[in-house]
């Protein structure tokens, strides 16, 4: 009988946590994650996994031991460190003409980045927001710490 009661919850929770179209291959996937390492989508959290896709509008939290490594479809490497919380909040690329944008904020914590194609793409293409400033990216390797 538990079995029972058990195994629709996980069904449910795992189809609330899916893109919204099966076709839809996410805009990155979880490359490391260790210590307490979440996803946040649509209000829920789950524990990041290895290969897991982020989809436009995630949030990486992690707590103090925690780390989530990320690569982005046009090659960025994100890098976030304990105590930290940063979302995705726009993220479109064409694959082939490289063409992009990308807009990332960081609300506390630690965040390593390698920018990728869209940085390299074209001037204020790739923006990361802080709480006291709007740092514009133009093909580079940067850490931005936020306490």
């Amino acid at each position: 009988m538990r079995l029972r009661t058990f195994v629709p919850v996980v069904v449910f929770a795992g189809l609330a946590f899916q893109p919204l179209s099966a076709a839809d291959p996410g805009i990155g996937r979880v490359k490391l994650a260790s210590g307490i390492a979440l996803i946040e989508r649509g209000g829920q959290k789950v524990p990041a996994t290895l290969g897991q896709l982020l989809f436009k509008g995630d949030t990486l939290v992690t707590g103090k031991n925690g780390r989530i490594g990320v690569t982005f479809n046009d090659n960025t490497r994100f890098a976030t460190g304990p105590n930290s919380r940063v979302s995705v909040q726009d993220f479109a690329f064409n694959d082939t003409t490289h063409q992009g944008k990308f807009l990332t904020s960081v609300d506390r914590g630690s965040l390593a980045v390698v920018s990728g194609q869209i940085a390299k793409s074209e001037k204020d293409a790739m923006k990361v927001r802080t709480p006291t400033a709007l740092l514009g990216v133009r093909g580079t390797r940067f850490v931005v710490q936020v306490n």
